[in-house]
């Protein structure tokens, strides 16, 4: 049900020109979306300016007569009904104006709503020297009028409350403690909203910075090729540094792109090893590869890790070759793609013995129909050339198989 509220307030009628010649009243008030306001310019008596000839603007555009009512000699009222939320922060500017137009008096008008209850709060530690939280405005998180949020905390049983200090480092709706921490020991942690109409405050987490640790991204990430196969390469790393004298087991994950590509392929199940071969590669292409860490289990935590940044990207190229071969960590893969050219040989004998003029078609055929693929216009022609033996008449079924591989 949409609120609505008058707002009607009267000054006395004699102003002294040693304080002010002109007010608005009410002054700069906070109303809530859908209300309507009625709002009074008074001048002083010493300027000699009837009230009719007083007009009144709204950021800056001029409201129409019928809005307005003589109050008296010296007072113009505007009615606004069913108020919108403000189209600035800092306020919708409200000015009365003299017959010629210059400023008397002015007032911002601060219209939305009040903040709902903060969401989402979640808070980590790198390395377990500091505290950051970050949150989301409740409901669809826009009041129309400055909203303030403080992060306040303090340590379960017998502690004193405290505030953030250092907002929105690197990210809207964030704060950072970064120091002075207590190890071991729960912290109660949540989020208070507040604007010209009202409070809200957020659930309250409980956490213990041992159970919230994320470290540095792993370092010294090198990629290398592995002797001449063409389509592996190999990546090392060490353990971040910071965590070096810390209790835990670290995993990890890989992920890589090609040098004009945007998807990352990720790799889950390194564990916790500090090396992992990449295989199934593209030959003769760039690669970029970043590691990340998960330091489980700090001093004995029975909460999963957080995972770190990626570490920065690291270039390496595969060694240009036309074999076709594919596969991944899990060597399982290779025996997959085994069974793979079993068949295209099987399929290909198949072809031979229903087809005419097609005594060469092998599996090193397939491998350079494979590279074609990655060639120029010409280049393909040439190798379409080569694949495009004369079949039997009534090998229907040849035909179909020669077109899917096309």
């Amino acid at each position: 049900m949409i609120a609505v509220l008058f707002l009607v307030l009267h000054i006395p009628r004699v102003l002294s020109s040693a304080t002010q010649v002109a007010a608005i009243f009410p002054q700069d008030p906070a109303l809530r979306i859908g209300s309507t306001l009625t709002a009074t310019c008074s001048v002083s008596s010493e300027l000699g300016l009837h009230a009719s000839q007083l007009f009144w603007t709204l950021n800056g555009q001029r409201l129409p007569s019928g809005a307005y009512s003589v109050a008296g000699p010296t007072e113009l009222t505007v009615t606004l009904p069913r108020l919108s939320g403000s189209r600035q922060p800092s306020g919708d500017n409200l000015v009365c104006h003299g017959g010629g137009g210059h400023v008397l008096a002015g007032s911002c008008l601060y219209v939305g709503m009040p903040p709902e209850k903060p969401v989402n709060l979640t808070c980590w530690s790198r390395n377990t020297k500091d505290l950051t939280c970050k949150w989301a405005p409740g409901g669809q998180g826009e009041t129309f009028i400055r909203t303030k949020y403080r992060l306040k905390y303090r340590l379960r049983w017998y502690g004193r409350e405290k505030e953030c200090e250092h907002y929105g480092m690197g990210q809207l709706y964030s704060c950072h403690i970064p120091r002075d921490l207590a190890l071991f020991t729960p912290y109660e942690i949540w989020v208070e909203a507040s604007n010209q109409l009202g409070t809200a405050t957020s659930d309250i987490i409980t956490l213990d910075i041992l159970d919230v640790v994320t470290t540095d991204p792993p370092v010294d990430v090198h990629v290398s090729r592995v002797g001449e196969l063409d389509d592996q390469l190999s990546v090392r790393w060490s353990n971040p540094p910071a965590l070096k004298d810390f209790l835990f087991q670290a995993k990890y994950q890989i992920r890589y792109r090609l040098e004009d590509s945007t998807d990352w392929k990720v790799v889950d199940d390194v564990g916790n090893q500090t090396s992992c071969r990449l295989a199934g590669l593209r030959p003769g292409t760039v690669y970029f590869v970043q590691v990340r860490c998960n330091p489980v289990g700090i001093y004995g935590s029975r909460r999963p890790g957080i995972w770190s940044d990626w570490s920065s990207p690291t270039a390496a190229s595969t060694p240009l070759s036309e074999r076709l071969l594919s596969g991944s960590c899990d060597p399982k893969v290779g025996e997959q793609n085994a069974t793979l050219r079993r068949e295209l040989k099987q399929f290909f004998g198949w072809v031979r013995k229903h087809t005419y003029g097609c005594s060469g078609v092998t599996i090193k055929l397939y491998d350079q129909w494979r590279v074609w693929l990655q060639k120029s216009h010409k280049t393909r022609n040439q190798v379409e050339a080569t694949l495009s033996c004369r079949l039997l008449p009534g090998s229907k079924f040849v035909r179909q198989q020669y077109r899917r591989i096309r």
